[in-house]
């Protein structure tokens, strides 16, 4: 069915539509409607400062005092719980919050200047009459006035901002990823581990499917814990392993029942009864705990890990399990940028730094060297010998490793001919004039390296061009920019053969993981070479043009976190739900085994997993939801463990329960994982169309099924959490990915689709709406507040820092003062500023220190080096920066934030008739 147009022409007018010439600037802007603890309904235009409720009632315009599914952060310290409780109405009303918003209601005008959106079977309709603009209108939306995450942040920093999370309370909605808040893990996991998208599950299937909303998990299972909340706590039961289900083989958790004294015990999940084994009984007290759970990680905590014994460790060893072996890219590109010398004077620190279980002093990672072009160059570096040997493998269509003893080798012990050997090799190759390359011949050498060597371990690939030559894994140029747009384009993001894929698979059942650093000046294939980390569970990093004087340091940042960052190899994971739910799809960095069980050639502490859920009966909401996701796996030191994360949700028959216990930014990551894997197999048109019509829908449900009283025609009703969620896809429809801009390339769109896939709640919320950072009159007392992403909040005499967690903006207005110039980049005046990738030169005033403490500041919060990229007011370079301004209509043709809020009510109105 024809969509509403919303490119600046004629808008449809729906089957009945609302008529925009009623309304009169007293019923525009912004209410937000509430219920007094006695139902009553209240509502206010925030438009109108006059009619404002008193700063007794509210901290600003849309800053509600209290939220309906959370806790109070002082009664969270006050409760003490033996059992998890569910939450409902958690707390009376509080002396400054009078009232509590659970919906949130825009009155909307419509707009012109708007992008063409489909929002599939919702919209339809015939041409309507040409409306007003709804920002420039004098009576239209307030585009300050409507919801937004920098918002959404400082509400939620009122609330829990340095305050103690509990975690004794089922179905509690955790504080957002924006807030520094501390975990106080007393049962369930940390939210660090496992958020989900909704915390009170709709009881049926009927229910859910009705909602809209998806029921997942964002599983993060060997996150990085602040230091204030301790490391995981191990649990070590000896040989005999942690204690289990008998029927569904679940582990020990503080959910399970103990019965009959402590004898036995019921499974949370599978409602079975098990034997306590006569080594593990302890007698239960008057409330039916054990006495010694204080004292019992896996009866206490949420979150903890279990040692298995070393006899249950592949080839019963416990040491020297784990291989990382480094292959250098040595052909003409390499060399002639500079490339090559930078790599090996890395590689020379990193064996240094390898990682190593805590209170280890000595990494158990052994290392290997292969350089490679058209033909792959092995190395003996054993401690024996007096110089670095080299073998040379001519035979690239089956590849063999020639060397078993001296490949593989103790970097401490063989220091000295492994850095000899990297003096060498940029000397070695100094004049090669090899322009060809293989790759698929090189990944398979390190694969029969670590199974000759009997390892799991990782890749670390340095790669700079596509690999044309005659070989296994050979390419063709497949950037054919015509098929964008159309059915064809899902091909571009498809690897070219099968090849890749079975290569894949092969890894991950070795336990082999690939990172891959790519550093291209043109096509490179993204799609099918960056397969190989996405299945396996490695990293891929993307140096467009990289230049050695102008990139080093972020080569430099990100391949040192890389090889230092906590990992683990050949993981299992596995989820057990209570009955009435399944598992119904896993997406991330990963390989499928079978319908049940995921496996990993490697997970490490930034990788995230969506498990999503689908009901397979009833389910009750005096019992919950539990949920309790296991990660089999094996550490740097070869030793094998199991993470367990253990979490427990609210189950209701009312819908509105389901949606007021949602979170915006945990669907984000969810839609953003289920959008980009969807491009795999359609046009990127279709899948923005799919978004808009799942968001249509989710919100019409809940003006139809939630509103306590009937809005007017004129109000978008939303839930108050998923206020700001609107935004995000608006967002994620307007990324590179499914609307690329001029100059992004297929290679840009394949690395950022492929980041995605394994990206945590934090990094896809500051992806899709990048924070703004004023920096102007900032003094050292004060910390940075970002202001909403959108060119209205740029003032000419300002300056202001953009950050999306890859890549960091200064933005300069031409009416800057001439003497911040001066002290910051060393130049006389704004015109003689230069433009683009670079770095600031270290100055000795305070405005230079202060700035350049900033960007220190801002980088040390992201997982990998944010390049300084700088741009001036109306300069010619401005127009990448502009793209990141979000809420504005995008260069490439997205709608504003406004324009699509719009439409969405259009979409809304029409699909409840």
């Amino acid at each position: 069915m024809a969509g509403h147009q919303l490119d600046g022409g004629q808008p449809p007018a729906l089957p009945g539509a609302v008529s925009w010439s009623g309304l009169g600037p007293s019923s525009l802007g912004i209410v937000a409607t509430s219920r007094d603890y006695d139902g009553t309904p209240s509502t206010w235009p925030l438009y109108c400062p006059s009619a404002l409720p008193s700063p007794a009632h509210s901290h600003n315009s849309l800053a509600p005092m209290s939220n309906s599914t959370r806790p109070c952060p002082s009664l969270c310290k006050q409760q003490q719980s033996s059992a998890f409780r569910p939450i409902h109405h958690p707390y009376p009303p509080q002396p400054d919050a009078i009232k509590t918003p659970n919906t949130l209601c825009c009155s909307l005008h419509p707009g012109v200047g708007q992008e063409n959106i489909h929002s599939g079977p919702e919209a339809s309709g015939a041409q309507g009459p040409k409306v007003g603009s709804l920002e420039d209108s004098g009576d239209g939306i307030n585009p300050d006035l409507i919801p937004n995450p920098v918002q959404a942040a400082e509400e939620d920093k009122m609330w829990w901002e340095s305050q103690l999370f509990r975690t004794d309370l089922r179905g509690q909605v955790p504080p957002l990823t924006t807030t520094h808040f501390t975990v106080d893990d007393q049962g369930i996991a940390s939210p660090r581990f496992v958020r989900c998208t909704t915390y009170a599950f709709p009881c049926s299937q009927e229910m859910a499917q009705l909602s809209h909303l998806p029921l997942a998990a964002i599983v993060k299972p060997l996150a990085t814990l602040p230091e204030e909340e301790g490391p995981v706590h191990l649990v070590d039961h000896g040989e005999g392993g942690p204690i289990r289900c008998e029927r569904c083989i679940a582990s020990m958790c503080p959910l399970m029942q103990f019965l009959d004294n402590g004898h036995s015990f019921q499974c949370p999940f599978c409602d079975a009864v098990s034997r306590v084994p006569h080594h593990y009984f302890h007698p239960i007290d008057y409330s039916g705990k054990r006495a010694d759970r204080p004292s019992r990680a896996e009866l206490s905590r949420g979150s903890y890990e279990f040692l298995l014994s070393e006899g249950e460790c592949k080839h019963n060893q416990g040491q020297s399990r784990v291989g990382f072996i480094f292959m250098i890219d040595v052909s003409y590109n390499a060399v002639r940028s500079g490339l090559l010398r930078l790599i090996c004077a890395e590689l020379k620190k990193a064996v240094q730094h390898l990682p190593r279980e805590p209170g280890v002093e000595e990494s158990a990672v052994r290392v290997g060297f292969i350089t490679y072009d058209r033909v792959l160059h092995f190395y003996n570096v054993k401690e024996s010998l007096i110089q670095p040997q080299m073998v040379v493998a001519t035979d690239i269509t089956d590849v063999t490793v020639p060397l078993l003893d001296g490949f593989l080798v103790n970097p401490k012990e063989s220091s000295v001919l492994i850095n000899s050997l990297l003096d060498k090799i940029p000397l070695l190759f100094a004049d090669s004039l090899e322009g060809e390359v293989v790759f698929g011949p090189v990944i398979q050498a390190g694969l029969e390296a670590l199974k000759t060597a009997e390892c799991w371990g990782k890749l670390f690939l340095f790669h700079t061009s596509l690999p044309t030559t005659k070989a296994p894994g050979e390419l063709r140029k497949h950037n054919d920019n015509r098929i964008i747009s159309t059915n064809r384009e899902q091909t571009l993001f498809q690897p070219q053969s099968s090849y890749y894929q079975t290569l894949a698979e092969q890894c991950v059942q070795q336990g082999c993981c690939v990172d891959l650093f790519l550093f291209p000046t043109q096509y490179v294939d993204v799609a099918s070479l960056g397969l190989l980390t996405l299945r396996t569970g490695g990293d891929l990093y993307y140096y467009s043009n990289f230049r050695v004087d102008r990139d080093a340091e972020q080569f430099q940042f990100d391949f040192q976190r890389d090889v230092q960052k906590v990992i683990g190899f050949n993981a299992k994971m596995k989820v057990h739900t209570r009955k009435g739910i399944r598992v119904a799809n896993y997406l991330g960095s990963l390989h499928m085994e079978n319908t049940s069980e995921v496996k990993l050639a490697a997970v490490d502490s930034d990788k995230a997993v969506v498990v999503e859920f689908k009901h397979d009966g009833k389910l009750s909401e005096e019992v919950g939801v539990h949920i309790q996701f296991e990660l089999l796996y094996h550490t740097v030191s070869g030793h094998r463990r199991l993470r367990v994360h253990n979490t427990s949700l609210n189950c209701s028959s009312k819908l509105i329960e389901t949606f007021r216990s949602s979170q915006a930014e945990t669907l984000l990551n969810y839609f953003a994982k289920t959008a980009y894997r969807a491009v795999l197999g359609q046009g990127a048109k279709r899948v923005q169309d799919q978004l808009v019509t799942h968001l249509t829908r989710m919100l019409a449900s809940y003006r139809k099924h939630c509103a306590h009283s009937a809005p007017s025609r004129g109000q978008l009703v939303m839930p108050q959490f998923l206020k700001v969620l609107p935004l995000y896809l608006n967002c994620l429809r307007k990324s590179k990915v499914l609307l690329p801009g001029p100059g992004v390339s297929i290679d840009d769109r394949a690395y950022l689709r492929q980041l995605v896939m394994s990206m945590g709640i934090a990094e896809t919320n500051v992806l899709f709406y990048p924070r703004l950072l004023p920096i102007q009159g900032l003094n050292g007392d004060q910390g940075l507040r970002e202001v909403r992403c959108t060119a209205r909040r740029l003032a000419p005499e300002g300056f202001y820092l953009l950050e999306d967690g890859l890549s960091l903006f200064l933005w300069i207005g031409m009416s800057v003062p001439a003497e911040w110039i001066q002290n910051v980049f060393g130049a006389p005046s704004f015109n003689a500023v230069d433009c683009g990738a670079g770095s600031l030169p270290v100055l000795d005033n305070p405005y230079s220190r202060q700035i350049r403490d900033v960007i220190h500041a801002v980088r040390k919060q992201r997982a990998r080096f944010l390049k300084l990229i700088i741009v001036k007011q109306a300069d010619s370079t401005e127009g990448q920066f502009r793209q990141l301004l979000v809420e504005d209509k995008s260069p490439s043709g997205g709608a504003s934030y406004p324009d699509f809020l719009h439409h969405i009510h259009l979409s809304i109105q029409q699909s409840l008739r």
